[in-house]
Formats: C-alpha cells, sequence, structure tokens
C-alpha cells in the first residue's frame, strides 16, 4: 500500500470521527464543499486526465441528480431511492448522449458536450415535471417533507468522496486503466493495437456520470431547492476543471490538491459578485498555460530534478 493510500485512508477515518468532538457547523459546510467537488472532480479526471476526454457537460450530471431527487420527494420517493435513481437517470442520460458525442472527436466532441447541459437548463426552465404554471425564469422545487440533517450530508459526501477516489485509483491501476492511457495518447495507435476505444471511452463517461449525478444528488439534498440556472451551471464545470487542472491531469493525487486551492480561491473571489465567474476562468487559461502539468506534476519534475542533483553531486564526490 502506498503512502498516499495510507494518508487518503487516515483522513476519512478521522473526518469520520471528527462529529465525536464539538466543532463549529461552519466545519461542516466547508468540509461538505470539499468533498462534493473531490467527487466530481476525480470523476472529470477519470474521463480527460486519464482516457483523454475533454467533457465539458459534468454540469447535466449534477443537475440530472439533483432534479431526480428532489422531485422523487413530491412523489413521496424515500431520499435514498431518489438519491440512487439519480445517478441511475444521469448515467443513462450519458449512454443516450454518448452515441451522438462519440462520433465526433478532439475539439469537436468538446464543443458537442458543451451544448448539452445548456439544452437540458433550457428544457427545465419551461417544463414543470409536476404540474402548476411557471412564474418567472426558473422551474424550480423545494424538497417536500424535512430535510437532511446537516450531519447526514456531511457522510454522504465524505463517503461517496472516498468510494470516488477508490473507483480512480482501482481503474487507474488495471488493463482497463492502461486501455485509457493508451487512448489519451493516441487513439488511432490505441486503435490499431487492438483496443476497443469506443467501449472503453463509454464505460469511462458512463461511470463518471453515475458518480457526479450522485453528488448532485447528495448537494441539492443538503441544499433543499434545485433551480435550473444553479443545477446545469456553468459554474460546477469551471470548479470542476479548474480544480483537475490546478492539481494535475491523470494523477490520483491531483484532485486532493486542486479541490483545496479551488475552494480557498473560490471563497477569496466571492467579493467580486459576477466577476468571479470570469476572473475564475482566467486563472484556468492561465494555471493550463503556464503549468500544464498542475501542482502533482510540477513537484515531480522538481523532485525528478533534485534527485538528478544529488546523484551528479555524489558521483563528482572524490572516493576516500
Amino acid at each position: 500500500m502506498k503512502k498516499l493510500d495510507l494518508l487518503v485512508i487516515f483522513s476519512v477515518l478521522l473526518l469520520a470521527v471528527v462529529p465525536l468532538a464539538k466543532v463549529p457547523s461552519l466545519f461542516y459546510t466547508y468540509a461538505c464543499l470539499y468533498c462534493f467537488y473531490l467527487a466530481m472532480a476525480n470523476m472529470w479526471n477519470l474521463v480527460a486526465g486519464y482516457a483523454g476526454l475533454i467533457s465539458l457537460c459534468p454540469a447535466a450530471f449534477v443537475g440530472l441528480g439533483g432534479y431526480t431527487v428532489i422531485l422523487g420527494t413530491w412523489f413521496s420517493l424515500p431520499w435514498y431511492l431518489g438519491l440512487v435513481l439519480g445517478g441511475v437517470v444521469a448515467a443513462l442520460f450519458a449512454v443516450l448522449v454518448s452515441l451522438p458525442l462519440f462520433r465526433l472527436r478532439g475539439v469537436y466532441f468538446t464543443i458537442g458536450s458543451f451544448v448539452v447541459p445548456e439544452i437540458l437548463k433550457g428544457i427545465f426552465l419551461i417544463w414543470r415535471p409536476v404540474g402548476g404554471t411557471v412564474y418567472g425564469r426558473g422551474a424550480g422545487y423545494p424538497i417536500q417533507g424535512d430535510a437532511l440533517g446537516q450531519l447526514t450530508i456531511y457522510y454522504l459526501a465524505l463517503g461517496l468522496a472516498f468510494l470516488s477516489l477508490a473507483l480512480v485509483r482501482r481503474l487507474s491501476e488495471s488493463p482497463f486503466g492502461m486501455a485509457m492511457r493508451a487512448i489519451r495518447d493516441n487513439e488511432s495507435a490505441a486503435e490499431r493495437c487492438g483496443v476497443d476505444t469506443f467501449k472503453v471511452k463509454f464505460e469511462a463517461f458512463c461511470i463518471s456520470a453515475l458518480v457526479t449525478g450522485w453528488a448532485g444528488g447528495i448537494y441539492y439534498l443538503g441544499q433543499g431547492y434545485i433551480e435550473p440556472l444553479s443545477g446545469f451551471g456553468i459554474q460546477w464545470l469551471i470548479a470542476i476543471m479548474l480544480s483537475v487542472i490546478i492539481g494535475g491531469r491523470g494523477t490520483i493525487g491531483g484532485p486532493i490538491l486542486g479541490v483545496g486551492l479551488f475552494l480557498f480561491l473560490y471563497f477569496l473571489l466571492t467579493r467580486y459578485g459576477e466577476l468571479s465567474l470570469i476572473l475564475q476562468g482566467s486563472l484556468l487559461i492561465t494555471i493550463a498555460i503556464v503549468v500544464p502539468q498542475g501542482l502533482v506534476g510540477m513537484v515531480r519534475k522538481i523532485k525528478a530534478l533534485l534527485e538528478r542533483r544529488i546523484a551528479i553531486y555524489e558521483i563528482a564526490q572524490p572516493k576516500s
């Protein structure tokens, strides 16, 4: 077991027993946000970092997961069944959109995927699934019945974050992970070597949608209300991409570091109101250009450079 695995397990166990101590309620708010974004960032990293599939539609899965669990309460569906169903709905939607999207490659796939959440946003702005009249712009719904407690949301978010980490770790070290990296490096060469590129990308895309849908469901269970502009908003895409690119694509530790730094920047930039998204987008482009390998990649390069310097120094020393 690697040091990072031990650190993650220790951190999860520590966070699991934190509620036994008296901690401020604000801690749960920050911890839940970190876990939500970590789960979603891990799934985007699985698709974009390992398979090289730059998808811009995670907001579609977040919104579908959230709407499913909230609307489920309107039909007296227990929240836990609605939550499970939210991930399934997101995964089934991924199956549906993958058929036309996977006919596109490269930047064409990326542009096509960006349109998906915008279409869903437009549909939900005018559609009332449980009837009623639309007032203004936004078919929003509150949760019906008693809202879940903060502690329940905390444990759900923590469990999902750990599940996403374990899933990415397991898949990345399997033959499936090798196939994803082969596609990322050279899809045409991977096809010539016998890799079923469509199947690999399809499975990674659907797994990502499933877990992202669960993250959206847990988030909106905690919020107690969902509406199209937030559920399918571009802020989800920027948050996920910024977290992964800051930390380092195609690495286990990248999203862990990236989400923490993203949340710090997020709360720092909220004072600028509507300019916040513009500033975050500008920061995303800057980091992608200046430090394309992310924090983890930069640390690895520095470590390798220091090791070479030390090796050269030791060789240059006269032997006694």
